[in-house]
């Protein structure tokens, strides 16, 4: 067996083994509380989900470098806040919209050209670049929420097709592009080299700056597509929104199988976590646990998700 097919296996092996674990967690959710496996709970799982595997998506691109992006709930909430601030002043909701992503786009941008051609440590300029993009859309909104806007728009975050949730339609759909990309693109390809070895990609004549500023730009692009669902699901744009989000993007991408060092990835594996994310969040509200139960409980998850992946990463070497 060749080494690219075997490295397939692994793959579809862990993306199995993160559905097998989503299918238990439902058995023991259902036991636990009757509303768990009711139609409308699940279809506000998916709804739940959409902004997580948005998010994971686009964080799967960058972990595969090796790098990490900490800004993501940051750019969610000024991509927010522009888009509301534009719809106010009466711009067609569908160039607010455009004027969102502009603005992933813009400090995807930002985030890779410091990370790419400065040579500074993606976790330092993420953590920085969190701040300042927070700040800003505190600034614009004077750290007042914006509420109320067209019906065009907030169908994206409420509408349905027939039962399904527009926003789990567009989270999936989003996934599925992502996952082309990942696999039948010189962007996925070159991402997974370089996490893999940045140095020997380099050797091979491979643009390895002009790779990785570009998947801070596919993150930021994914975190202004989880605003849209965000603001017009709550038709408000909060300057807070997407706080903490980021951890459950990483949490989603390493329970999926992308190894935290780089060089291994799958969207597929993402998007389950992502699932199991959402899954974990309704059972919780579901039962009524505090939020600050919530919290602990989830750090925990990444602590555990972290540890799993130092383990997989012994067993490969």
């Amino acid at each position: 067996m060749t080494n690219s097919k075997k490295i397939r296996l692994l793959r579809l092996g862990q993306s199995v083994g993160v559905l097998i674990g989503l299918l238990v967690l439902a058995v023991i959710l259902s036991i636990l509380t009757p509303l768990f496996l009711t139609i409308d709970n699940l279809l506000n799982v998916a709804l739940q989900s959409a902004t997580y595997i948005l998010v994971a998506t686009g964080m799967t691109f960058v972990v595969v470098t090796g790098g990490i992006d900490l800004s993501v709930g940051s750019i969610a909430a000024l991509a927010g806040v522009v888009m509301a601030l534009a719809m106010k002043a009466g711009v067609n909701p569908g160039i607010s919209v455009f004027l969102g992503l502009i603005v992933g786009i813009v400090c995807g941008l930002l985030n890779g050209l410091l990370v790419a051609k400065a040579n500074l440590p993606p976790f330092i300029v993420t953590l920085a670049t969190m701040s300042v993009i927070r700040g800003l859309a505190l600034i614009l909104t004077g750290g007042i929420p914006i509420y109320g806007f067209p019906a065009a728009f907030r169908w994206l975050g409420t509408g349905r097709v027939g039962v399904i949730p527009v926003a789990a339609l567009i989270s999936l759909l989003i996934a599925a592009l992502g996952g082309l990309i990942f696999k039948k693109t010189r962007i996925g390809h070159y991402a997974t080299a370089i996490g893999d070895n940045e140095e020997a990609t380099r050797l091979c004549g491979i643009n390895v700056s002009k790779y990785k500023a570009l998947v801070y730009v596919i993150s930021g692009l994914t975190a202004a597509m989880a605003a849209v669902i965000i603001t017009g699901r709550l038709n408000t744009a909060e300057p807070l929104a997407g706080y903490m989000i980021e951890m459950d993007a990483v949490a989603a991408v390493v329970m999926g199988g992308t190894s935290l060092a780089g060089g291994k990835g799958s969207i597929l594996g993402t998007t389950l976590g992502a699932l199991l994310m959402g899954v974990m969040r309704n059972g919780l509200n579901l039962m009524s646990v505090q939020s600050n139960y919530q919290q602990l409980a989830m750090g925990a998850i990444i602590l555990i998700a972290v540890l799993l992946d130092k383990i997989r990463g012994k067993s490969r070497a």
